[in-house]
């Protein structure tokens, strides 16, 4: 990992002596430092954990996929363990009780983060949802998305939007019948078109009379890739001045065309020419005109929260709309069971409407599976501690970084059976019990407590929506016959097949009307 973050870099050997001198410097300074935090402590040990390197700690031994770096040290250490990364202490929890205790028992004491240098260069201070520290703002800002938001009202209010992208998803894949159609870019294309479309309300043309989505998907991959990759800086901040890799600097452009998408977005809303004002950013702007500070917002908190929907909801269900047609074309048997269902609720003379989504109780085993086993987040954002405290009798320390690994959690064999396998049914016979709202601690697909995911509910809709029109609208097989398909990934903050999923349609309806837009 330490190698790859250095090839990634633009660093040319100008900067080796600098680079030595300042390491020599920091050394001794992060030893001062040690000495003097670790005086005086209390009773409780730390976690144990690898000894790592002086300055850099553990980071030159990282492997490229923490999820199993970390499970695998997990092995040896235990279920909670101390990695040094660079200048920061890093706990790592990979049980379903320690789980707890960060995320409902000591839930105020973890409530913060440390963002990284990507995410404070991405958000003003205090302007977005998923990186703002807890406190008044953080609570107003939660309140006002999750009531003017994503409240079932206003969800319904833009059904027609999502409705539209998905009538278009169906008629471009009828086009192409009997030809390889890439699921996974499908599937993105057509999740983010419908946040779009919510967040606008209608289209939004740019300066060169083309709609501003096409720009949006491009902006959206790059903040994606930049917010997960390592950065020296974040763990070595004596070097953030130099912006080694030059993340800081990506970072500042892609937030200036964010920036000026959504200026074009609220000069078309203001102007009168919006074609519908129930729209999320018709919502968010009203807020701004109110005096109340308890309930107003500012435009740079509109934007914040704007790219929190956007990010936050795109990736990852376009991730797990990818990885259960993957599962499902795997396992044939259970394609075939959910496209039964689908037959038998909505029958081959429909097409899927978004509110025949809670009556069917099989694909919806199935997502949750698809969210054990591919958690598209593997691990939250880390949790970060506002002052010294304990996690199963170790002492943690005042801003460490707390990474919870879901992944290795959702893969327990003390709470799953035959964890490895994809088994849709363990959630047909606890179905109301293991749900997506964090009250079982080895089931955490969007996280628990006060920073869960708010968009929980959309997220589902959204997800279930384009599945169930995939696999009611059309018959899918692999290409040339294949038996089985690439499970490879490739880590970051969202994780994603490595190899596009690939797959051949073919129509399900008799009547061919039901394809048209």
């Amino acid at each position: 990992m330490w190698s790859r973050w250095w090839s990634a870099s633009d660093v040319t050997s100008e900067f080796g002596g600098r680079f030595i001198l300042t390491g020599v410097t920091a050394l001794s300074l992060l030893f001062f430092i040690l000495f003097v935090k670790t005086r005086g402590k209390g009773k409780s040990p730390s976690p144990p954990g690898p000894t790592g390197l002086p300055f850099v700690g553990y980071l030159p031994f990282l492997g490229s996929d923490l999820r199993y770096t970390f499970k695998d040290l997990a092995n040896i250490y235990g279920p909670i363990f101390k990695v040094r990364l660079g200048t920061k202490d890093g706990i790592v929890i990979t049980s379903a009780s320690l789980a707890k205790e960060v995320l409902r028992d000591k839930d105020v004491i973890f409530s913060n983060r440390d963002p990284t240098v990507a995410a404070k260069t991405a958000v003003s201070d205090g302007s977005d949802v998923v990186f703002t520290n807890y406190g008044p703002e953080l609570r107003k800002m939660k309140k006002i998305f999750v009531t003017e938001m994503l409240s079932n009202v206003n969800i319904n209010a833009t059904y027609n939007f999502r409705k539209q992208k998905v009538k278009k998803m169906i008629n471009n894949i009828y086009k192409r019948t009997g030809e390889l159609v890439d699921i996974g870019e499908l599937g993105f294309l057509t999740v983010i078109s419908s946040a779009m479309s919510m967040v606008w309300g209608d289209s939004v043309k740019g300066i060169d009379g083309e709609a501003v989505d096409n720009e949006f998907k491009s902006v959206v991959d790059e903040y994606v890739i930049l917010l997960g990759q390592p950065n020296i800086s974040d763990y070595l901040p004596l070097f953030a001045m130099f912006d080694l890799q030059g993340i800081k600097r990506k970072m500042k452009l892609i937030i200036e065309r964010f920036d000026k998408l959504f200026d074009l977005a609220i000069e078309h809303h203001n102007s009168g020419d919006c074609s519908s004002q129930k729209s999320f950013l018709g919502c968010l702007l009203q807020l701004t005109k109110l005096d109340d500070p308890a309930t107003s917002l500012t435009l740079a908190q509109v934007k914040g929260i704007l790219t929190d929907a956007i990010i936050g909801g795109v990736d990852t269900t376009a991730t797990t709309v990818e990885w259960a047609m993957t599962e499902l074309l795997r396992h044939p048997e259970i394609l075939k069971n959910a496209q039964e269902e689908l037959t038998a609720k909505i029958g081959l003379d429909n097409t899927v409407e978004e509110g025949h989504v809670g009556e069917l109780k099989y694909l919806n085993a199935i997502v949750k599976e698809t969210l054990r086993m591919h958690p598209p987040v593997p691990f939250f954002v880390p949790h970060c501690p506002d002052r010294d405290t304990t996690i199963g009798g170790y002492n943690i320390r005042k801003n460490s970084q707390i990474y919870i690994n879901t992944w290795a959690i959702h893969r327990d064999p003390q709470f799953w059976e035959a964890p490895l396998e994809f088994r849709p049914e363990r959630f047909s016979n606890d179905c109301e019990k293991l749900d997506f709202f964090g009250k079982q601690f080895h089931y955490l697909p969007f996280g628990s407590g006060r920073r869960m995911c708010t968009g929980i509910s959309l997220a589902e809709k959204t997800s279930m929506f384009v599945l169930a029109s995939l696999l009611h609208s059309f018959e899918w097989k692999l290409p040339n016959d294949a038996n089985d398909v690439d499970l490879s990934e490739t880590f970051g903050i969202v994780v994603k097949k490595s190899k596009p999923l690939m797959a051949v349609p073919s129509p399900r309806f008799s009547n061919l009307e039901l394809y048209s837009m």
